[in-house]
């Protein structure tokens, strides 16, 4: 994904003191940019490179919109003019982030320069009563570890919203009849949150894969020596030749529909067709940063968009099942799928092998990591839809097949109530970071209500805040 792009713009009102704003706006700029954030500045519209009327505001926007900016950044650099950031922002339709800088100590007489603090207050209501979702950093000095943390974590934010509102899906074929659980209302997604389906028929992509087999043997030879440098292959030369060819042709179909994830129906009738699973072919385009899932669930797609969103593309995430308890820990479960997970997830050396339960090859099997993970899922029916949040750890426990992984949560009762209540189903996404402070964040801007399945809420708020 592009880098994330904020559009800067410091405010200031008039009976404060302008050049005390001036000051600030410099030093905001200069830190900006000592955290490596790309960000368009307001400079060049008037003299103080300052929001304050009309006609610098109308500027502003015009230079923003052209810059295709994601998320505006406003500095209070003193009370700032509310109605103005507001006005800017409705037109802008990108995440909002307010901050001000903590304010000097009032002179000998009294007086005061900025009142910075004073200013977020103003217009934190006002965008209220535009109707403008805002992320809020709490007053805080530049120098200050939580300003650092509360940029990045915005810029994820961002990240998020940008593929939220940029997603299109290439959809392999129907979803299997059997699986009820994955359908979704194509016509909902696009008129609610602008996300688009490419959907294509079975017979397309396999006539893709013959394309690349007759005429791209050194596309699949480089598919094929970066698996047998990655994993142990337990399949003929042939099969792996096939493996390649899917992950070719698929990676050939998401660029050709200008999809950014992918969702494939994955059996029976693909392996009937071309003599392998997908999951290996999967696997690689999750590796590199392409998701593509299961079962043709888009919901799932989706939300390994938005998981890898928010990780700023950094880290790979993984498609499971929900499966089955722990034998031996209380609040232990079971993620597991046939092997579509990227190969940087796994703890050993993967398989390239045969699936749990399917008699075709072309499957992972490895056990993944340990350590903390984010599990998430979007999903929605009846025309409201949520995101399910929250952390796990692995843990150790029997072995499995395909890619898995034991994990133990907090309390797997009220996490289980949580996924059959709905509306949920048995497929989830992970991911070895901690996003849920920015998906919960992000959800306010992408019209999705958080659903954390721990009562953690109060603590992701205060984190947030920079607490």
């Amino acid at each position: 994904m592009d880098k994330v792009v904020l559009g800067f713009a410091p405010t200031r009102r008039a009976i404060f003191s302008a050049p005390a704003a001036v000051v600030y706006r410099g030093l905001t700029a200069k830190r900006l940019k000592e955290l490596n954030v790309d960000f368009v500045d307001i400079d060049d519209v008037n003299d103080e490179g300052l929001l304050y009327d009309d006609a610098g505001m109308e500027k502003i926007y015009e230079k923003f919109r052209d810059a295709k900016v994601d998320g505006l950044f406003v500095p209070h650099c003193n009370f700032g003019t509310e109605y103005e950031v507001c006005r800017l922002a409705k037109k802008l339709n990108v995440p909002v982030l307010l901050w001000g800088p903590r304010d000097e100590c009032p002179d000998e007489n009294g007086m005061r320069l900025r009142d910075s603090q004073c200013g977020l207050f103003a217009t934190g209501k006002v965008l209220r009563r535009f109707g403008i979702p805002f992320t809020y950093l709490k007053n805080c000095n530049l120098e200050d570890e939580c300003f650092a943390e509360g940029i990045d974590r915005f810029l994820r934010v961002c990240n998020v919203v940008k593929a939220f509102r940029n997603t299109r899906v290439l959809q392999i074929s129907t979803r299997p009849f059997d699986f009820w659980s994955t359908m979704c209302n194509e016509g909902e997604l696009l008129e609610k949150f602008g996300i688009q389906l490419s959907p294509i028929p079975m017979p397309e992509l396999t006539q893709a894969m013959k394309d690349v087999k007759e005429n791209s043997p050194e596309e699949i030879k480089e598919v094929t020596d970066y698996c047998r440098e990655k994993m142990c292959i337990k399949v003929t030369p042939e099969q792996l030749d096939n493996v390649a060819a899917l992950k070719i042709a698929m990676t050939r179909l998401g660029k050709k529909y200008g999809c950014n994830c992918g969702a494939i129906q994955c059996w029976n009738a693909l392996q009937d067709e071309i003599g392998i699973m997908p999951c290996a072919a999967n696997a690689l385009l999750n590796e590199e940063g392409i998701p593509v899932v299961c079962e043709t669930d888009i919901h799932g797609a989706i939300t390994a968009l938005l998981v890898e969103a928010a990780a700023l593309d950094d880290t790979r995430s993984f498609f499971a099942d929900w499966t089955i308890r722990h034998p031996d820990i209380e609040n232990g479960e079971l993620l597991q799928h046939c092997g579509p997970w990227p190969i940087s997830v796994a703890r050993e050396t993967p398989k390239l092998t045969y699936p749990l339960a399917f008699s075709h090859p072309g499957s992972i099997t490895a056990e993944a990591k340990h350590g903390e993970v984010t599990l998430a899922r979007f999903d929605g029916d009846n025309g409201e839809y949520s995101m399910l949040l929250g952390k796990a750890k692995g843990v150790d426990g029997p072995k499995g097949m395909g890619t898995y992984l034991w994990v133990e949560v907090e309390n797997i009762k009220r996490l289980e109530a949580k996924i059959v209540e709905g509306p949920y189903i048995h497929h989830c996404v992970g991911i070895h970071k901690d996003v849920v402070p920015v998906l919960y964040e992000a959800c306010k801007y992408m019209g999705i209500t958080p659903d954390l399945y721990d009562p953690i809420e109060e603590d992701v708020k205060a984190y947030l805040r920079g607490e």
